[in-house]
């Protein structure tokens, strides 16, 4: 992870992170002058790196430790890099199947497939009143776990949030009625149904809720 014969405005062609799997005894080498952008965009020193090839490569040594705090570990240096956001972005998404079966896939930024369900699940602070825009919080999807309780995510880019948002049902999730999806036998809660973003519901409930995580057990086939 380090430049060869860098110059003003590379694409971190020059940067060759070492193959092979990585290790918890690689050598520490503070923050490294990466930058993921909340679009995606991998920045080297303040430069895009353009060949998607090479960061595909650098996102395969990315990792996420017990604090949060993204790192590039290879078998031989491990240095901490700045993210806005999440460090990947859902661009894509295929569905196949219907209500409990429906499977949901979805492509990330360097053209990894995941399908959402216990392994993969979609997190979406949905007691969030809405924006100004009028659109809720967006979701996210693990892509894979982190070295503590925080996993490493995508988030799901504005085009694949309306898609999903158009395959969503309603159920309920912690007591409170809302809208969510469905992926291998999993339901992930998006909202609140419109009748409950005030507060108050019109079947009577208050609008309280739980922590928002949801099994989809009293949700609808």
């Amino acid at each position: 992870m380090r430049p060869a014969s860098g110059r003003p405005g590379h694409d971190a062609a020059a940067l060759s992170p070492s193959q092979g799997p990585a290790t918890d005894d690689a050598a520490g080498c503070g923050a490294l002058p990466f930058l993921i952008r909340r679009d995606g965009t991998w920045l080297y020193r303040g430069s895009p790196i353009t060949r998607k090839p090479m960061v595909c490569l650098f996102a395969s040594t990315l990792r996420r430790d017990a604090a949060g705090v993204f790192r590039l570990q290879t078998p031989v240096e491990s240095g901490t890099i700045e993210v806005e956001d999440a460090p990947f972005v859902a661009v894509g998404l295929q569905w196949c199947g219907c209500g409990r079966d429906q499977v949901l896939s979805f492509r990330t930024n360097v053209d990894q497939m995941i399908c959402a369900g216990p392994d993969h699940p979609i997190r979406t602070d949905w007691n969030r009143p809405c924006d100004e825009d009028g659109s809720g919080a967006v979701p996210y999807l693990e892509v894979r776990p982190g070295d503590g309780d925080l996993p490493i995510e995508a988030r799901l880019s504005r085009p694949v949030y309306y898609e999903l948002a158009a395959l969503a049902v309603p159920g309920h999730c912690g007591g409170v009625p809302c809208l969510g999806v469905w992926s291998r036998r999993v339901f992930f809660p998006l909202g609140r149904l419109s009748s409950c973003v005030d507060g108050s519901c019109e079947d009577g409930h208050d609008g309280s809720c739980g922590d928002g995580e949801c099994a989809g057990d009293d949700a609808p086939a």
